[in-house]
């Protein structure tokens, strides 16, 4: 099996690192405190889960879509997915 065509870097580590802590930590967040539905400004009933996965989403769009305007210097990029995800955790 020839895996010479991905780039497993530290950054790439890094990545799928933090997608299982959180997938772990909301895990561990909905057994001690079980949430509810509740609706935000889409006006649809999302969950804690929910509102990560519109936060990846998004943060995967904020990030390709930085990537093909400005260039390869992700860090800003990164920062405004970070502000994306707390206002989707706060508002949606």
């Amino acid at each position: 099996m020839d895996t010479a065509w991905m780039a497993w870097t530290w950054p790439t580590a890094i990545f799928f690192i933090a997608i299982a802590m959180m997938l772990i930590a909301m895990t561990a967040w909905q057994l001690v405190s079980p949430s509810g539905e509740r609706v935000g400004v889409l006006g649809i009933p999302t969950t804690r889960g929910d509102r990560l996965f519109i936060t990846l989403l998004g943060g995967a769009y904020i990030n390709l879509i930085w990537l093909g305007t400005i260039g390869p210097n992700l860090w800003w990029a990164v920062l405004v997915s970070a502000i994306y995800g707390l206002a989707v955790f706060r508002w949606v």
